[in-house]
C-alpha cells in the first residue's frame, strides 16, 4: 500500500472540499432533500469530529498504543447530540480545513511508522493502521460525492427543471 499517495490524496482534497463547501448562502446550508438525510452543515459538522475522533485519532492510537481499549464514537449520534444544525456553517468550515492541516502535517511527520499494528476490534477482529488510513481516502470520497449529490438535488429544486438532460446522476 503506498502510504504517502493516500497522505497525498487527503491533502489534496483539503482544496477540493475547501471549493465544493465555500461561498453557499446561508439558506442552502440547511436545506434537506428529505426530512431524514443531512443538510451541508451537519455533512460538515461530521467531518470536523470524524477528522478529530475518529480517523486521526484511530490511526494515531493504532500506531502507538494498539493494545489499549479504543475511546468509542458516535457519528449517527452525534448529530443531534451535539447540536449540528445549530452551528455556525462558516466556523466550520475553517475548523474543519484547519483540522485537516493538522493531519497531514501529523502524518506527513511520522518517520517509519508501524503501519501493519493492529487493534482487536471486539468486533470487527483485526483492524490496522493502514485500514484506518485508506478507510480515511475512502470516507472523504464519500463526502465529497453526499456534497456533490446534495448541491445537484439543491439545483433541480431551486431551479424547478429536469435535470435528466445532464445525464444519469
Amino acid at each position: 500500500m503506498d502510504h504517502t499517495s493516500i497522505i497525498n490524496n487527503l491533502s489534496e482534497n483539503l482544496s477540493i472540499f475547501k471549493n465544493l463547501l465555500t461561498g453557499i448562502p446561508e439558506e442552502d446550508v440547511r436545506w434537506k432533500p428529505a426530512p431524514d438525510k443531512w443538510c451541508l452543515l451537519e455533512v460538515l459538522c461530521h467531518l470536523v469530529d470524524e477528522e478529530r475522533e475518529d480517523f486521526r485519532a484511530r490511526v494515531r492510537h493504532v500506531l502507538l498504543k494498539p493494545t489499549e481499549p479504543m475511546p468509542p464514537i458516535d457519528p449517527q449520534g452525534w448529530v443531534n447530540e451535539r447540536k449540528y444544525i445549530s452551528r455556525d456553517y462558516s466556523d466550520m468550515l475553517d475548523i474543519f480545513l484547519e483540522e485537516r492541516r493538522s493531519s497531514v502535517a501529523w502524518l506527513h511527520s511520522l518517520v517509519s511508522p508501524p503501519w501493519q499494528n493492529t487493534y482487536q476490534h471486539p468486533k470487527l477482529g483485526p483492524l490496522s493502521a493502514e485500514l484506518f488510513l485508506a478507510n480515511w481516502l475512502a470516507h472523504d470520497y464519500l463526502h465529497i460525492r453526499q456534497v456533490l449529490g446534495l448541491k445537484f438535488a439543491l439545483l433541480g429544486m431551486r431551479s424547478g427543471q429536469d435535470l435528466s438532460y445532464s445525464g444519469a446522476w
